[in-house]
């Protein structure tokens, strides 16, 4: 931009010395604008009207403000011109002061300042503009905070609220602040002029220089909003994708629902479908309790050891009803529970992709498969779902979008390239956000597999149409098959890095059946440094080739917590004040986290009870996934709030 402007500037044929120093000192592109603003091509205003009436001249009379100058009424009679529709000397005046006031707006320095201090001293205030009307911004209906300390989720908020027309918003600073750096910049004492520029400054402050400081502070300050809010929901979203996953498992998954019923679908542990149904728990007695026959015939049928269950509508109703079957099944049966995140599932289930994966099952039975897969292994079954809808932000659609799918594009491939897939199972919704291919070669590596049997090796890439030696490069470091016989093929190991990986077995002496008896110790005693010579690699390649062929096939989601799975069920009504409590985070926002604690509402731990010691960010400390334990501070069961705090309980009440 710095190039630009001084490009055009040159073409106005205003380009000087002192000018080009400036631009080049220019630090922020705040600064580069107000330098290009004299030269900028103006709309019509009162100034440029007033220069096509001739007044510059006066203007800049009036402005040296010498010691010996006329008054400048007494100098505007020499500028009355009915030709140019200047009719009186007080016109002339008015079209002169015009002139200054925009020389005083389009001042670099001026602006620089007066910007400095807004930022630093400004106060935004938000009122209603309808006191009467009641919406979800009442708290800022009558709300200031200084500019330099509001949270970026307030500002989100606010701007929301002044696009929906319930608030009125403005910065304010103390005017005579303001209009005194105008004054020190261009008002001269001791002249008959003095009073008309100081008067040309004031209109100047109030109607040019301060308005557009203003829009410039509210714009910085949403985009910085929406850039903390992008980046918030982008450590949400990891968090979720990268949570562990429920291997092994025959799931049962349940999308509740009134009406239509309660969807029900059994998976195996690798995903497929066992059984479907739909049963009717909330209905008459009689349905009841066939639903609960039903449930239970295909718990015991299927082996299902676990049940995820949607948190939409009925989900509470849902969630007693499976309490219900696992206590009626008993402690042997080896069953529990837990509600999970339904978001973005509908979508899914209405999604082309769904119809191309499930053709014989209508939408909703597809939301049951989704819900149950999504327990199994989140990653696998998130990633076929716009990452929008998962349902982890705050305010996403007032973020900048295309800067939000970007970032959240790249956290999805990032997750996925770091759990790696493997090329035997995968869908072509998790191969395409492997590097290096693309949706249609996502689909050829599917096509081949089920055409020519499975992949016996990662060479057996080179032979999908359209996957060519530098996708291979790119993507088969990612891509697992443990069915290979070169135990390498099931690591995060690249094919360039293999012969390196068995030159290290040969070096500490063990073989490829073996594999990693003993491999760390051999290479300590040889010392990294060394054995990475040797091989002709670096260090931190040694370290990595070492940490596969010690893990083969390792995830390394398996290290974090494991979910919470429940056998019992609790209501809002039951909890008091006081009570402890293990919760999951579900959310983690600007000013808090939600917690799910097993009641079907999530509470809210404020960033003030997170911890003892002070806080910018709650992801400081928190992260979607993690198992808390949390204390009950207060409930609302008619409002359906739960305020929670994980600070310890002291004699001052914590």
């Amino acid at each position: 931009r710095r190039y630009d402007v001084a490009q055009l500037i040159e073409g106005s044929g205003g380009m000087t010395a002192e000018l080009s120093s400036a631009l080049s000192a220019a630090s922020t592109l705040s600064e580069i604008e107000d330098i290009y603003r004299p030269y900028r091509p103006k709309r019509k205003t009162r100034a440029s009207a007033a220069k096509a009436k001739g007044l510059e001249p006066l203007a800049g009379a009036i402005l040296k403000q010498e010691k010996n100058s006329p008054y400048p009424a007494d100098m505007a009679k020499g500028y009355v011109n009915a030709e140019l529709n200047v009719t009186t000397p007080g016109e002339a005046l008015s079209g002169a002061l015009d002139i200054i006031a925009e020389r005083v707006s389009d001042d670099a320095c001026i602006r620089k300042r007066l910007r400095t201090v807004a930022a630093a001293l400004g106060i935004l205030v938000s009122k209603a503009a309808d006191p009467c009307a009641d919406s979800v911004y009442t708290m800022y209906y009558d709300f200031k905070e200084p500019v330099k300390k509001l949270a970026g989720h307030r500002v989100l908020a606010i701007d929301r609220g002044e696009k929906e027309k319930f608030l009125k918003v403005n910065i304010d600073l103390d005017k005579t602040k303001g209009l005194n750096i105008v004054y020190s910049e261009f008002v001269r004492e001791g002249s008959p002029c003095t009073d008309a520029v100081r008067q040309a400054c004031a209109d100047a402050y109030s109607r040019l220089v301060f308005p557009s400081i203003e829009r410039e502070i509210r714009s910085s300050l949403t985009e910085a909003a929406g850039a903390s809010a992008i980046k918030v929901f982008s450590v949400n979203l990891k968090n979720l994708l990268m949570q562990p996953p429920v291997k092994g498992s025959v799931v049962m998954g349940l999308d509740p629902g009134y009406r239509t019923g309660c969807k029900v679908a059994v998976v195996d542990p690798t995903g497929r479908v066992l059984g479907t149904g739909v049963i009717y728990p909330t209905h008459s007695k009689a349905r009841a309790d066939e639903a609960k026959e039903f449930t239970k015939r295909l718990i015991l049928k299927h082996k299902v050891s676990v049940i995820a269950i949607g948190n939409g509508t009925a989900s509470k109703e849902t969630e007693m009803f499976a309490a219900g079957v696992i206590k009626e099944l008993g402690a042997g049966a080896g069953v529990s529970y837990m509600v999970v995140s339904e978001a973005g599932a509908s979508v899914y289930s209405a999604s082309r992709l769904a119809a191309q994966e499930f053709p014989e099952y209508d939408v909703t039975l597809r939301s049951a498969v989704s819900i149950a897969r999504r327990l199994q292994d989140p990653l696998a079954e998130l990633v076929k779902i716009d990452p929008q809808a998962i349902g982890v932000g705050q305010y996403q659609h007032d973020m900048p979008q295309k800067q939000l799918d970007e970032a959240l594009s790249g956290v999805v491939e990032d997750c996925v390239n770091s759990v790696g897939a493997d090329l035997n199972t995968a869908s072509p919704s998790l191969l395409e956000h492997i590097s290096g291919i693309t949706p249609a070669v996502s689909k050829n590596i599917v096509k081949y597999r089920e055409e020519n049997g499975a992949f016996k090796s990662r060479r057996g890439l080179l032979k999908v149409p359209k996957l060519g030696p530098k996708a291979f490069e790119q993507c088969a470091g990612f891509l697992r098959v443990p069915e290979s016989e070169n135990f390498l093929d099931n690591t995060a190991v690249h094919p360039e890095s293999y012969d390196a990986a068995l030159s290290l077995l040969k070096l500490c002496g063990c073989t490829k059946k073996e594999g990693a008896a003993g491999l760390k110790e051999q290479v300590d005693g040889i010392g990294a440094e060394k054995a990475a010579q040797k091989l002709g690699i670096g260090v931190p390649t040694l370290n990595d080739i070492v940490n596969e062929i010690l893990r083969p096939g390792r995830d390394p989601r398996d290290g974090l917590p494991k979910p919470m799975l429940r056998t019992d069920v609790m209501k809002i009504e039951d909890l008091k004040p006081g009570m402890e409590l293990s919760g999951t985070v579900r959310n983690v926002i600007d000013f808090g986290a939600f917690v799910d604690i097993g009641v079907h509402q999530d509470g809210l731990v404020h960033i003030s009870q997170i911890c003892s010691r002070f806080i910018k960010h709650p992801s400081e400390v928190l992260k979607v996934g993690d198992i808390v334990k949390v204390r009950v501070l207060s409930v609302d069961a008619k409002r359906q709030r739960i305020s929670l705090t994980m600070k310890e309980p002291s004699g001052n009440g914590g």
